[in-house]
Formats: structure tokens, sequence, C-alpha cells
């Protein structure tokens, strides 16, 4: 908690809580949002904002982070690059009435057009 209290006096407002796992030596296993407590351990214990990673895949497992206060942000990265479509997905699940982003409509139009969509 020292660093983070270092960090945010230094002007970081959101520490990204990922323990890692860039180097093949690191022997992780990882489950279902298993770096989540560090958010919420980091959120609780300071004053600044926490972002939570960590095989969050599932737009429920995400919603529910956010509104257990576990973090203030959820941070997909691979999962957005296995699925770069992975918020209209979730707008679907959690039947959300948010409309597709204007920078998707292009690539939504583009597959309608080429029958893949």
């Amino acid at each position: 908690m020292q660093l983070c209290e270092w960090m945010g006096s230094e002007g970081v407002d959101l520490i990204d809580c990922s323990s890692g796992g860039n180097s093949s030596a690191q022997q992780l296993h990882p489950y279902p949002g298993y770096q989540v407590g560090f958010s919420e351990q980091i959120k609780n214990q300071t004053n600044l904002l926490t972002g939570a990673v960590g095989l969050i895949t599932e737009p429920r497992q995400a919603e529910n982070i956010l509104l257990n206060s576990k973090a203030d942000a959820v941070l997909l990265a691979r999962e957005l690059l296995r699925n770069p479509y992975w918020p209209i997905h979730a707008r679907e699940e959690l039947d959300d009435e948010i409309g597709w982003p204007t920078q998707y409509l292009r690539g939504r139009e583009l597959q309608q057009l080429l029958g893949r969509g």
C-alpha cells in the first residue's frame, strides 16, 4: 500500500491492478477474476481509483465487479483482443439500450453488405 500512496502523492489517480504475467518464468494459476482482489484491497485502503484485471471475460462478471465496488473500472485487455465486439455483446447480454458506437457503424454495415452480419 505504501507504493500506492507514494504514487498517489505524485499525481497517479488510477492503479491498474495487475500482478504481472509478462514473464514465461512465472507460474500463474489463473481463474476468472483472479486479480480482482488486488483492486478491491487497494480501493479500500487508499484514495486511488482502481482498475480490475485478470480473466474478466463475461459481461455480468464485469458488471458485478463494479456494482460490488471491487474496482472503479474493468480493464479487459486480452478479452478485447479475442473479441473486439465484446462491448456490443455486453450491451445485448445486460439488456442495455446503448446504441452502436459511431465508429463501429461502418464495420457493421460492411458485414451486412458482405452477408456476414
